[in-house]
């Protein structure tokens, strides 16, 4: 076979989804832990290679109804976010007992739709989960069940992984599935059906394939996963999907195990600086010169640059940046609401505490949510 892009080996941030099949035994409902095993092991491999990696995981209701003794099939709401309760805690432990002894430590992040569609708590998780990364911290991502109703649920965690990747600025999205790709045909019911080793870009015809359920996933269950691969390779991430049952299934895909490979459109960098430079501006600010150098070599706008806020917006809108003769320097993502702004303005970073009565952010914008 030939070599795969992108290398896997040489990924940057990797994002993986686990689902709660390759987690939990079906029959008996308890935890797959020497499977679990062979993941951290790859997850540690990864990481001494100098990757990041974030895990998105099923598997929290999975383990909790058969400690409650609930039955299998469909659950009402309520004891569907009673089971996630019960299994978020063992879910969680299982992860730490598998990383800890390769010197992993885990963190916990659970998310809802509201917090990528609302644009303080997408800035917030993403804070969060860039923290966690840069302190050496393997995040264990999940949909948070025992809130999330049917209305601000992502449904399924093919979606949520790659809203994750695009959140984290992934380069790779791995879905580990019962199948081994996206196939031309029904593989259980067309001897002619060929696996696609990669996809460029995802056109009808493709679509086609996952909507006639010719996976050989149910219908929906090769829908979703394109849909996934839509977000991720639009927001620069490449995406596999990869059998995952079997043992290390990482260092299987990073050595060439069958798998369909859909290609990034763009970077993670530049996916961005498009979405951000997309929107529209609900404020401005204007800063000083000094603050116009240093947004020239690419810093983050700190309060003690700016000169006028101009307005009203809330944290997280965009707003635009300009310099004191009204020159167009850019736009970003606002990290304080304009009424705060105004506060701190023209004031060092170390004085927020003192005006605002709590601890906030060192820049008004940081770079990573500024485009120039």
């Amino acid at each position: 076979m030939a070599t795969l892009t992108p290398d896997l080996a040489a990924a940057r941030r990797i994002v993986v989804k686990i689902g709660s099949a390759l987690l939990v035994d079906r029959a008996t409902g308890a935890l797959r832990a020497d499977w679990l095993h062979g993941l951290a092991a790859d997850v540690a491999a990864l990481r001494g290679r100098g990757t990041d990696v974030v895990l998105v995981s099923s598997g929290s209701i999975a383990l909790g109804r058969g400690v409650l003794g609930l039955p299998s099939g469909g659950l009402p709401l309520e004891q569907s976010q009673a089971a996630a309760s019960v299994g978020q805690i063992r879910l969680a432990r299982a992860y730490e007992e598998a990383l800890s002894p390769h010197g992993i430590v885990t963190g916990q992040v659970l998310v809802t739709l509201e917090d990528s569609a609302d644009r303080r708590r997408y800035l917030n998780s993403r804070a969060t989960m860039e923290t966690l990364l840069s302190l050496g911290v393997t995040p264990i991502v999940n949909e948070n069940d025992t809130v999330a109703t049917d209305e601000i649920r992502y449904g399924d965690n093919d979606r949520l992984a790659a809203q994750v990747a695009v959140t984290v600025g992934a380069d790779v999205l791995v879905l580990l599935s019962d199948v081994d790709g996206l196939y031309t045909g029904n593989p259980q019911v067309d001897p002619a059906a060929t696996r696609l080793d990669r996809v460029e870009r995802i056109t009808p015809e493709i679509e086609a394939m996952a909507g006639e359920g010719t996976s050989g996933l149910s219908k929906g269950g090769m829908v979703t996963k394109l849909m996934a691969a839509r977000v991720a390779t639009e927001g620069g991430a490449a995406m596999a999907i990869t059998l995952g049952a079997v043992d290390r299934p990482l260092a299987a895909l990073a050595g060439g195990a069958p798998a369909t490979w859909f290609a990034a459109q763009t970077d993670p960098k530049a996916a961005r600086k498009k979405w951000i430079a997309a929107m529209k501006p609900m404020g401005s600010l204007v800063v000083d010169a000094g603050a116009e150098a240093a947004l020239a070599d690419g810093r983050s706008l700190l309060p003690a640059g700016v000169t006028a806020v101009e307005g009203r917006f809330g944290r997280g809108d965009p707003v635009t940046i300009r310099s004191a003769s009204g020159a167009h320097l850019g736009a970003g993502l606002t990290r304080y609401t304009a009424a705060e702004a105004r506060a701190i303005l023209g004031r060092r970073s170390a004085d927020i505490e003192a005006i605002l009565g709590y601890k906030g952010r060192a820049a008004l914008i940081h770079r990573d949510d500024m485009v120039t």
